[in-house]
């Protein structure tokens, strides 16, 4: 199983990513040492959003299309 998740950050920012294991990728955020450069610099707060998906392929087509959209859109995303 892959998962495409959605950190919030401290100071309110939203980051995407795709992993097979969100415990270990949310605690590598955390530790600032194998997290994304993004969170390293905008220190994760919580996982506000995740969904599973079969195929590494479906999990970073879903990714893609987060990212292009504005925070606004990203905001309803999480609500839903």
């Amino acid at each position: 199983m892959w998962y495409v998740y959605i950190i919030r950050c401290e100071d309110n920012s939203l980051y995407t990513g795709i992993t097979t294991d969100i415990n270990r990728r949310f605690a590598e955020h955390i530790s600032g040492k194998l997290g994304a450069k993004y969170t390293r610099a905008n220190k994760p707060k919580m996982i506000v959003y995740q969904h599973t998906y079969k195929t590494r392929s479906e999990a970073s087509q879903e990714e893609a299309r987060i990212k292009k959209l504005s925070k606004p859109e990203k905001e309803k995303l999480l609500v839903s």
